[in-house]
């Protein structure tokens, strides 16, 4: 992947214009954006295709949870638009992991990502469903092993389990961290932030940024500072 790349903007809106304009504006300055479920549910896939067509790399966040069979499915439907990265709950287990995986070797260029715990989650939540027995951070690395067994290219999580991460699964999987914010911005609903800084030096292959740079008077510019801040 290309290593201007490793700063992904989240296009997290709810209608096209909106991301659409976001994308000309900051032109030249970002080469790789996020879409989420909500903007792929309001625009369609059109908007990936958009993007690619432009030269842009397209992170796919679908958060894959289904049986295998529609896993694989939605998989290939994401390869055949073209995206660089496409994620996967890796709570669904070996079965789901590998059927993404399976489904991914039609295309060279797709990465298979495992959701470990999302980043708004705490202790707390965890215990909620019944996973007690775990810290967010063993849980996290937990299931980061499971899916690097089954054949992922890496893992989602919250900066702050970057460290524990990398220092477990060695230098190759990819670590995509969201919830990264500028410092002293607001960490906009996710429980577990961190700096863009901070996530690089403790390992992270990309981190995503959303708010800091989306809704910020001068995109560009803000842009700007998340690379200063690395």
């Amino acid at each position: 992947m290309n290593n201007g790349n490793r700063i992904i903007v989240a296009l997290d809106f709810d209608d096209r214009g909106a991301a659409e304009a976001l994308v000309a504006r900051l032109g030249d300055a970002c080469g790789h954006y996020k879409v989420g479920l909500e903007l792929l549910t309001s625009a369609g896939p059109g908007l990936v295709r958009e993007l690619r067509d432009r030269g842009h790399e397209v992170f796919l966040d679908l958060k894959l949870f289904e049986i295998p069979d529609s896993v694989a499915g939605a998989v290939r439907a994401a390869g055949a638009l073209g995206v660089s990265m496409v994620t996967v709950h890796a709570m669904g287990g070996t079965g789901i992991l590998t059927a993404a995986v399976e489904a991914a070797r039609e295309f060279p260029r797709l990465r298979v990502l495992a959701l470990t715990v999302v980043t708004s989650m705490t202790g707390s939540d965890l215990a909620d469903v019944g996973i007690a027995a775990a810290s967010t951070e063993e849980q996290v690395l937990r299931l980061a092993r499971l899916a690097v067994a089954a054949g992922c290219d890496g893992v989602i999580a919250s900066p702050r389990e970057v460290g524990a991460l990398r220092a477990a699964l060695g230098p190759e999987p990819l670590i995509v961290t969201p919830g990264v914010t500028l410092p002293g911005a607001a960490e906009g609903g996710h429980a577990r932030a961190g700096t863009p800084g901070a996530a690089f030096g403790a390992g992270a292959s990309h981190i995503v940024v959303g708010r800091s740079v989306t809704r910020a008077a001068d995109p560009v510019a803000a842009l700007g500072r998340v690379r200063a801040g690395i």
